[in-house]
């Protein structure tokens, strides 16, 4: 089911309801009227007729003969006189007698002075009427036969009106219904002409105070994300294709040119050498690029746990110099508190942390003329803070503009191994923590990255 047939629906019966419910209040009122008006027409006629009877203006015989012959055309009143101790006086028709009067009656009346009451489809009155000095006990009873075929004229108008009401309620639904809906048929009409190939077009936006609005603008912002997201995508795969394809095509060229003829055993030798490091550098670069897909994941797709920072940059420290012993690595602290275990542990993954500063600390060695990273571990108010420094030559301007772009070389990397992955990744790993990394570096005077994480 649509939308539009949907809310119509939904409309037409929560207004259904709301309009008939009126529709029966309107009756039940009109039926109250009618009751209580020809209540008081009863109370009239019964103490007209006492009056007279009492009054001696009007026989008995003359008034119940006035009685029978106005019964056959109109529904007259049943009027009946009683003295207190229950003794009949006048009565129009003793034969008829509607309501059948009794001592516990004539005691309610005295009680209550006057009473209303249903008697079947007849309604009926009793009242204590006082003619000179005396009381009497005075009934009243009649069929609203005028009140109930105004009642009956009523309910057929108003099921009339309830009919024709609810198909204009309908159908004004609809209409109203494909209105409201009208703005989103025309969003999923653009919708359906956005394709991969023109994903920079955005909806129209007519109104942007509105729900249809907000909802337009909140696509478009889809569309951006999904853009940049696609452009990163081409430049990625670009960029692993390049860098892929020049070792491979090194390792294939050096390949074919062992083969091409016979050499000696140091010939093949050397051959294979440049061979494993092509290979060991397809490695490298294969792992930084499944390190970099790590890096996407959200944290809550990684397990964290506290990490002590002084302990992990002493493990990566051994790491790097297992690997190169050249290097010259020195950590300290900058400053001494006694619950220095708190304001250097943190909530992270030990994995991703580990290559995060591997990359940092081996970018100090590789760029400076000694080899060395200077790394200084402080803290500051909720923040541990991690500086690694080195004597390098330093960076420019453009060089720090696109230090943290993907497979960005600098210009002094022509001479140093590495695929450009390092600084973007590490950035990917301390933005996954919410933390902060930022480089400060002059040309000729080295750099220094600032690393802040939050400590628990």
């Amino acid at each position: 089911m649509k939308i539009r047939t949907a809310l119509t629906i939904k409309n037409t019966c929560v207004t259904a309801t709301v309009f008939i419910l009126s529709l029966v209040f309107i009756y039940i009122v009109s039926e109250h009227t009618r009751s209580s008006s020809f209540f008081y027409d009863l109370r009239s006629e019964a103490i007209t007729k006492a009056h007279l009877f009492l009054a001696n203006k009007v026989d008995s015989k003359t008034m119940q003969s006035i009685y029978l012959n106005n019964k056959k055309f109109i529904n007259e009143v049943e009027v009946a006189v009683y003295t207190t101790d229950f003794r009949m006086l006048y009565h129009d028709a003793i034969n008829n007698d509607i309501v059948k009067e009794d001592r516990q009656m004539v005691r309610d009346i005295l009680n209550k002075k006057e009473i209303e009451f249903y008697v079947g489809p007849y309604q009926a009155v009793g009242i204590l009427y006082k003619y000179k000095g005396k009381q009497y006990i005075v009934t009243a009873a009649a069929y609203d036969g005028y009140g109930y075929d105004n009642l009956a004229g009523l309910e057929k108008t108003l099921a009339i009106i309830f009919v024709i009401g609810l198909t204009l309620l309908f159908i004004a639904g609809y209409i109203l219904a494909k209105m409201a809906l009208q703005p989103i048929r025309d969003i999923v009409r653009e919708a359906e002409n956005i394709t991969a190939s023109n994903i920079d077009r955005e909806l129209p936006v007519k109104n942007k105070i509105d729900e249809i609005g907000e909802l337009c603008i909140a696509f478009n912002g889809l569309l951006k994300r999904l853009q940049i997201s696609f452009d990163s995508q081409k430049r990625f795969m670009s960029n692993v294709s390049h860098e892929l394809r020049t070792p491979l095509s090194a390792l294939i060229a050096e390949l074919d040119l062992s083969l091409q003829k016979e050499r000696t055993p140091g010939q093949y030798r050397k051959a294979i050498i440049n061979v494993l490091q092509d290979a060991h550098r397809m490695t490298m670069l294969i792992d930084g690029l499944l390190n970099l897909a790590k890096a996407d994941y959200q944290k809550g797709q990684i397990k964290m746990q506290e990490i002590r920072l002084d302990e992990l940059l002493l493990d990566t420290r051994a790491f790097i110099l297992r690997a190169h012993p050249d290097y010259h690595i020195e950590i300290l602290f900058e400053q001494d508190s006694s619950d220095d275990y708190l304001l250097v542990t943190v909530l992270g993954n030990q994995y991703l942390l580990n290559i995060a500063f591997s990359n940092l600390i081996e970018n100090n060695c590789k760029y400076s003329s000694d080899k060395s990273s200077y790394i200084q571990i402080s803290f500051w108010n909720e923040f541990s803070v991690i500086r690694l420094s080195d004597s390098g030559l330093g960076l420019s301007d453009t060089d720090k503009e696109h230090l943290f772009t993907l497979f960005y070389r600098g210009a002094n990397d022509s001479k140093i191994e590495g695929h450009g992955i390092g600084m973007a990744l590490a950035q990917k790993i301390i933005h996954l923590h919410q933390g902060h990394i930022t480089v400060n570096s002059e040309y000729g005077h080295g750099t220094t990255f600032i690393v802040e994480l939050r400590h628990v």
